[in-house]
């Protein structure tokens, strides 16, 4: 148990650090971490103590995975209904082509310029085809675009782009099993009752007892995402849509969100980027630089070419059109997923796993960064509220004991 503690420590610690560096620097503090995930490998690596990080612990990849469901979830709940019907031309289309242009040009990159075999040229262009639904939904809280329509518009996109990630990965490679089926029926199902149920947890329970709908919530993602692992599947995919089905009830709840957001972003999702950073050997990647430079270009020019002209049907403006179509050129949760899948099958060997996560990292850091720095559309940032916020403890219910309980 001391050992936990200590690794846990060692991983807060890193995350204190990027909070301070990110605050200084004005950069997404989800790629400050991815950062400061690299740094302390390479460190740890040099002094011979990287089992000391503690990365490959179980525990550790729980918490990280749970960071990555729950950020899904935050995800969706941003998406209100009303907003997606409004722009379900611009979402379907800017993702439909997000997830084409990268997986045809990368595949056909890995095929005729790197000369990788059929099958791991397909894997590596689904692995290159995502969009960082992790990475962009951080970096929309930070900037404030979640509360826009802009930002929800480029969140949209970015599901419809993944869904497109996950069907290839799943016509291509996946076993259609019995599991399959039975996962589908069972989150149909579950998702189906999900607004009734929460709907009446929250009437009967939601004032009496402590933080009931967080609690149910994580357990609908948890018992989702084991379901989704044993099928064969990730645990991230059906918590997108949970989150997409409770964004009515979301928009109507800040507070809530807010908590769960608080739990998420506070302690989940640096264990989740952290070690995403840690995932990348520097010492590999000096061995072959220009192939991890070959499928990083790929991944990012075949998104600006494809994505650039067709956003600017929907985006006049200079900076909105390079800022969204930058932020729909970076990977992480997706990717990394599909080429751990890949290598884990037999698909793509180790070392060219090893470039392919490099790439898709290196795309959640690299077009974030340009976007952040040099094209973001700050007319469009939301003011800040006039009117200065009281007191949590004020504006509680007298039902509330000592803040523990909902609303």
């Amino acid at each position: 148990m001391e050992q936990f503690f200590t690794i846990a420590a060692i991983w807060l610690s890193l995350a204190v650090l990027s909070s301070v560096i990110a605050y200084h620097l004005r950069i997404s503090i989800a790629l400050i971490e991815i950062c400061v995930g690299v740094a302390a490998a390479a460190v740890a690596s040099y002094l011979g103590m990287f089992e000391a990080l503690g990365s490959s612990q179980e525990w550790l990849r729980f918490l990280a995975s749970s960071g990555a469901v729950l950020l899904t979830f935050l995800a969706g709940a941003e998406l209100e209904p009303e907003v997606i019907r409004k722009k379900w031309k611009e979402v379907s289309v800017v993702g439909v082509v997000g997830f084409l242009a990268p997986f045809l040009g990368c595949a056909a990159l890995a095929y005729y310029v790197l000369g990788w075999d059929p099958r791991a040229s397909w894997l590596g262009g689904i692995a290159l085809s995502t969009t960082s639904m992790a990475v962009v939904y951080a970096v929309m809280l930070e900037t404030g675009f979640n509360r826009t329509d802009f930002g929800k518009g480029i969140l949209g996109a970015c599901f419809v782009n993944d869904l497109g990630t996950v069907l290839a990965l799943g016509l291509i490679f996946a076993p259609f099993t019995y599991k399959t089926v039975i996962f589908l029926a069972v989150t149909i199902a579950v998702l189906g009752l999900l607004p009734f149920l929460t709907k009446a947890l929250t009437r009967i329970y939601a004032h009496r007892t402590a933080a009931i709908r967080t609690k149910w919530i994580l357990l609908v993602l948890m018992g989702l995402g084991a379901l989704a692992l044993w099928s064969g599947s990730e645990a991230v995919l059906p918590a997108y849509i949970a989150g997409m089905i409770l964004a009515g009830s979301a928009a109507q709840d800040t507070f809530w969100v807010r908590r769960i957001r608080t739990l998420t972003v506070g302690f989940l999702t640096p264990f989740y980027f952290l070690r995403a950073g840690t995932l990348v050997s520097l010492p590999a990647l000096l061995t072959a630089p220009l192939v991890l430079i070959a499928l990083l270009a790929g991944k990012v020019v075949s998104k600006i070419f494809g994505l650039f002209p067709i956003i600017g049907m929907f985006r006049r403006e200079r900076n909105e059109r390079w800022y969204y179509t930058l932020l729909m050129s970076t990977g992480l949760t997706f990717g990394t997923i599909s080429a751990l899948y890949g290598f884990s099958n037999g698909i793509v060997s180790q070392e060219q796993y090893s470039f392919l996560v490099t790439a898709v990292i290196a795309s959640a850091v690299i077009p974030t960064l340009i976007a952040g720095l040099a094209f973001l559309p700050k007319h469009l940032l939301p003011q800040p509220d006039a009117q200065p916020v009281q007191p949590a403890v004020v504006c509680m219910p007298e039902t509330q004991n000592d803040g523990l309980a909902e609303e």
